[in-house]
């Protein structure tokens, strides 16, 4: 029977302890919804521009005959 060398032996002692930090190192991710609410201050500037065109006719019409509206 052969006898395990020192080589051997410190070989499977940096594997044992190398599983044992892998196997102690266990990520762990948490997420958790925070107690207060979550407000969020904004300020915002709204411009706008609205254009009218009245065909050539339409301003005509409306041009001759005030009365109707």
């Amino acid at each position: 029977m052969n006898r395990p060398t020192a080589r051997t032996l410190s070989a499977a002692m940096i594997l044992l302890s190398a599983g044992l930090v892998i196997g102690g190192c266990s990520p762990t991710v948490k997420v958790e919804a925070p107690d207060k609410p979550i407000t969020i201050n904004m300020n915002i500037k709204i411009d706008h521009e609205i254009r009218i065109r009245v065909d050539r006719d339409i301003d005509n019409a409306i041009g001759k005959r005030t009365d109707i509206f």
